[in-house]
């Protein structure tokens, strides 16, 4: 079972949302927490598979519970998906450099929340491409000299396609390559941009205006 703690400080979201994790056969939520500092303790008391964490609660606010839970020098972190309201806030910004895993708008439907759980499980990310427009476009700082951090352009036509939000599986139907040739360019970028997931390279790919 993928156990889930879901952190955020209205009650009717959190019932939500387990309604939506406890109506999957192979999810269960293991524990709610109405603030930042409750939710960091849970955490790490439970160590759940995932963590639904808000940005905005009493207390703690979701990016310092996010640094404590998933930051860089974090030994044994755990995985975060943030769930927001904030669609063109800087707050996001901030979380994917902190190390969530994946982040969604509240109202971006059971599925996707779905969706990004078991992406978090599966070492991945969740980035629908309309978040992604709607998030890093606009959070992005003003653009840098170009730099492709030593990227061949196979590489960059990776991390471009993962900006947009596309698997794996699409990036390689894309390209016209196999899923195992984008695993080994993935495995490369991540080395060279010292990203740890698909959120941070998506990040830099927005920072560095490589999408429009």
């Amino acid at each position: 079972m993928i156990r889930v703690v879901i952190a955020d400080d209205q009650a009717m979201v959190r019932t939500g949302f387990s309604m939506i994790i406890d109506s999957q056969p192979d999810m269960e939520v293991v524990g709610e927490a109405a603030d930042g500092v409750a939710a960091v303790d849970l955490a790490r008391r439970l160590r759940p598979d995932v963590v639904l964490l808000d940005i905005r609660m009493p207390r703690m606010d979701g990016l310092e519970a996010l640094r404590l839970l998933a930051g860089k020098g974090v030994a044994d972190p755990i995985k975060v998906v943030v769930v927001t309201t904030f669609d063109l806030d800087e707050y996001v910004h901030t979380a994917l450099s902190t190390g969530a895993c994946g982040f969604l708008l509240k109202d971006s439907g059971p599925a996707l929340l779905v969706e990004a759980v078991r992406a978090a499980v599966s070492g991945d990310a969740m980035i629908s491409p309309s978040i992604t427009v709607r998030l890093l476009k606009h959070l992005s700082p003003p653009a840098r000299a170009h730099d492709d951090a030593g990227l061949s352009p196979r590489e960059l036509d990776v991390v471009k396609l993962i900006a947009r939000g596309l698997t794996n599986a699409e990036i390689a139907e894309h390209l016209f390559i196999a899923v195992g040739t984008v695993k080994t360019h993935l495995g490369s970028v991540h080395m060279k941009l010292g990203a740890r997931n698909r959120v941070e390279i998506a990040a830099w790919a927005w920072e560095h205006r490589l999408v429009d």
